[in-house]
């Protein structure tokens, strides 16, 4: 059976359309803000246009992605989003948490970008020292967390990076066509991020190559 074609678009960030670079637009800027005037008419015209899904990305010069994608989920009554978000940065518990409240609160209206990390420079400035291979070992069992909890509404969990003992969280995954989980969508060009799409994940992104 052949899936229907979903077109997913990335939600604009402060600044853009002047023809500066998003990093160096919000450096300029010197703010990390929202624009949710205009952000909100974006969406609203991509659910007119019959776009699937906006990308709320991460980063240091940008909104936090969870929140922001509450604020948009909020105002509109079709789109999606796909909330990029790093492991790492909390428990996974409370990031399933946070992630079913909005699902009850949105309808279920999102889908998960998972990432396992940035440049170093980034990474150090959230608190993250660890190398590369590491970090993708630690989003494998952040991931099997979540899953967990997705699954069968608690988990319990011995790791190298994450011990979880009588995790339970009654606050489940809502959603009216019936999804009890988000899609997660793994990027990464590495044979790491692949292994972990294949294991943990739902999809596997990937640039257009040929």
């Amino acid at each position: 059976m052949n899936a229907p074609l979903r077109i997913h678009w990335r939600l604009p960030q402060r600044g853009e359309g002047t023809g500066i670079t998003r990093s160096a637009q919000a450096r300029l800027a010197d703010t990390g803000q929202p624009e949710l005037e205009n952000q909100i008419r974006f969406c609203r015209e991509a659910e007119e246009c019959g776009i699937d899904s906006l990308l709320t990305d991460f980063g240091w010069l940008k909104p936090d992605s969870i929140i922001l994608a509450t604020a948009l989920g909020l105002a509109t009554s079709r789109i999606r989003f796909i909330i990029a978000y790093r492991s790492g940065l909390m428990s996974p518990t409370t990031f399933v948490q946070q992630l079913n409240t909005l699902s009850a609160m949105i309808d279920g209206r999102f889908s998960l970008n998972v990432v396992a990390g940035s440049s170093p420079e980034e990474q150090r400035a959230y608190g993250d020292f660890l190398a590369h291979d590491d970090r993708y070992a630690r989003t494998e069992e952040f991931l099997a967390v979540c899953n967990a909890f997705w699954r069968e509404g608690r988990a319990e969990f011995d790791g190298r990076h994450y011990k979880i003992e009588g995790g339970h969280l009654l606050t489940r995954f809502i959603s009216s066509d019936g999804a009890t989980a988000p899609e997660l969508l793994i990027a990464g060009a590495s044979t790491q991020a692949r292994e972990l799409a294949i294991r943990q994940g739902t999809c596997w992104m990937m640039f257009a190559q040929p």
